[in-house]
């Protein structure tokens, strides 16, 4: 019977079906890009925090390699769930 309810309101409005299925790629990529950022702020927040104590002398602490893979992984994953979700919303303007 559920599935007879949503295919009458498929039938009925695919237009607004399709712009949720662009909402719900839309929502994790933001929510992943904003994640990212804040994890990254906070490491860079932490690195200064330990490069104030460390003498003039000491090399300056960076990031790790596999973090700063793991960040950027993240950002292009972000950007193509939102990249994604805005051609499935134009897809539901031809619709």
């Amino acid at each position: 019977m559920s599935l007879q309810v949503i295919w009458s309101l498929f039938n009925a409005h695919p237009a607004k079906l399709i712009n949720v299925l662009a909402l719900l790629f839309a929502c994790p990529g933001g929510w992943l890009l904003h994640a990212t950022r804040r994890r990254e702020q906070r490491a860079m927040a932490n690195l200064q925090a330990q490069s104030r104590n460390r003498s003039v002398d000491q090399p300056l602490l960076l990031l790790d390699v596999a973090t700063l893979r793991m960040n950027r992984f993240f950002y292009r994953f972000g950007f193509a769930c939102l990249a994604l979700a805005l051609l499935v919303s134009w897809v539901s303007t031809w619709v």
